[in-house]
């Protein structure tokens, strides 16, 4: 099980580590890291196999992106009402 976590992180790292596109921003990026890493601790521990930790990465991958790119949003929204 830890191997599969250490590959699991190691490959969703190198995933989320090679986006430089528009919406890919700091913010992003750790979101979607540490959504991953906790999306296929929880699809172990429910799955209890390889297609749980998998299937669970990846929805946690998601969702911390999403969360990350809403953070984004609200610290532009932020800066924009400070200044404009």
């Amino acid at each position: 099980m830890i191997k599969r976590f250490i590959f699991l992180s190691a490959l969703v790292t190198a995933l989320v580590g090679c986006g430089n596109g528009m919406y890919s921003t700091p913010r992003v990026r750790e979101g979607a890291l540490g959504g991953a890493a906790v999306g296929a601790i929880a699809g172990q521990l429910i799955g209890r196999n390889t297609a749980g930790t998998l299937i669970g990465a990846g929805i946690g991958a998601l969702a911390g992106a999403a969360i990350g790119h809403e953070r984004d949003e609200n610290a532009y929204r932020r800066y924009r009402n400070r200044y404009y």
